[in-house]
């Protein structure tokens, strides 16, 4: 195996088991760790191809990667924020029980 099928291999195997986590457990926390792991290999998949490419241009993989990676923080961020305000009110973080959300 060459060094991106390799950096692809890894990175299917991260996103499989990013979207294990998210699919198969009633946890919020851990369904929210499940969809970071997932932007992860996705960010390494944009390197990979980067790195790898004939004619690669000055930074174009860095720079979606790095756009990627704002946006998992501003998914974190607001996931976080809803995940505190459910517990606030119904005092659990279990997704099953957060079905009503009515304020």
């Amino acid at each position: 195996m060459n060094a991106l099928q390799l950096c692809l291999a890894f990175s299917s195997l991260l996103f499989a088991v990013g979207l294990a986590g998210a699919l198969a457990r009633s946890n919020a926390i851990i369904v929210l760790l499940g969809l970071e792991l997932m932007l992860n290999a996705a960010n390494i998949n944009f390197i990979a191809f980067w790195r790898f490419s004939p004619s690669s241009a000055p930074a174009t993989g860095v720079i979606f990667v790095l756009f990627s990676i704002a946006v998992a923080a501003a998914e974190a961020a607001v996931g976080m924020a809803l995940v505190i305000a459910i517990y606030r009110h119904q005092k659990t973080i279990r997704l099953p029980d957060a079905t009503d959300l009515k304020g």
